[in-house]
């Protein structure tokens, strides 16, 4: 039995029961878990979105073998004499592994974080809409609110699944390839390894939640349409165009207001003392992009003609 089967049985059996049972149920917070478990179940057993978190695991393996080739024979990474070619904190891996976390996360969280996010996130509401779902959901009776919050829940923790994927292949294709030891940070002092796996977790935190407020604009995005493709598109096009115009010396002025603009501030969790600032204004405006455009995306799917 289809999805859409199944959810059209479970809420014609639910218009049966009187009124008074469908409310208890409603309010019931074991209900609502229940909601938030099914939509996890729903998204991560998709092949889209395990094709999605392979692809990411994938990404430090690539950098990993081509750094234990490029310099097998003596070289250095990026071609200079004494290394010092190669992007930050790729010069560091060959001589500690865990130096390949951060770089795994610092080239994927510009790109393809980013548009696995905005494909789980774009397709939340518009793919159920496109499969003829949505309105079984909502004569469940799941609530248009509680709908909206378990799948915004469901994509943040995508957005942390996807952040591990990345960070975990990278430790461990990290302790195969290249030693591991005491960690240099970028202050230029030495602390242990210990100490190193510590800052590695919190700053695969911090970019999973860099992520929160292009999850938000995504399910709003997907609210406006029943198409999912047009709203995965869409949501990925914003990102690019974003990315483009926190590039542009000329339009400097908004670049602090751009959700992307500090995404890169997790290297500054490598220093010592840690230096906060852009870490923490981050945060700040991610907050702000998922208050906006999460209350943009409640009014328009509270106000929105569900018809498939």
């Amino acid at each position: 039995m289809s999805r859409a089967e199944v959810l059209e049985s479970e809420g014609l059996q639910g218009l049966d029961r009187t009124g008074k049972a469908a409310e208890a149920r409603a309010v019931s917070p074991l209900w609502t878990l229940g909601l938030f478990r099914s939509e996890l179940v729903t998204t991560f057993r998709r092949w889209r979105t395990l094709a999605l978190l392979g692809v990411l695991a994938a990404v430090p393996v690539l950098i990993g073998i081509a750094i234990k080739i490029e310099t097998s024979g003596g070289g250095s990474v990026g071609g200079g004499p004494e290394g010092g070619g190669g992007p930050a904190f790729l010069t560091q891996i060959t001589n500690n592994g865990l130096f390949l976390v951060f770089a795994a996360l610092a080239a994927t969280l510009p790109v393809f974080l980013p548009m696995a996010v905005g494909v789980i996130a774009g397709d939340a509401v518009a793919g159920e809409a496109n499969a003829g779902t949505l309105r079984y959901l909502l004569v469940a009776p799941a609530g248009r609110t509680r709908l909206l919050l378990a799948k915004y829940a469901a994509t943040l923790v995508f957005c942390l699944a996807a952040t591990l994927a990345v960070a975990v292949s990278a430790l461990i294709v990290g302790a195969l390839l290249f030693p591991l030891g005491d960690v240099t940070t970028i202050s230029g002092t030495s602390i242990s390894f210990g100490d190193g796996l510590i800052r590695a977790v919190l700053i695969a935190l911090v970019v999973a939640a860099s992520l929160i407020g292009l999850a938000a604009l995504g399910l709003f995005v997907s609210t406006l349409t029943n198409s999912g493709i047009a709203a995965m598109a869409t949501t990925v096009g914003l990102v690019i165009t974003v990315q483009i115009l926190d590039t542009i010396p000329q339009l400097h002025g908004i670049h602090p207001y751009l959700f992307p603009h500090y995404w890169l501030s997790f290297a500054d969790l490598l220093r010592e003392p840690f230096y906060w600032d852009d870490v923490l204004k981050n945060l700040g405006l991610q907050g702000v992009y998922a208050a906006v455009f999460g209350s943009a995306a409640w009014a328009r799917f509270t106000a929105k003609d569900i018809s498939a």
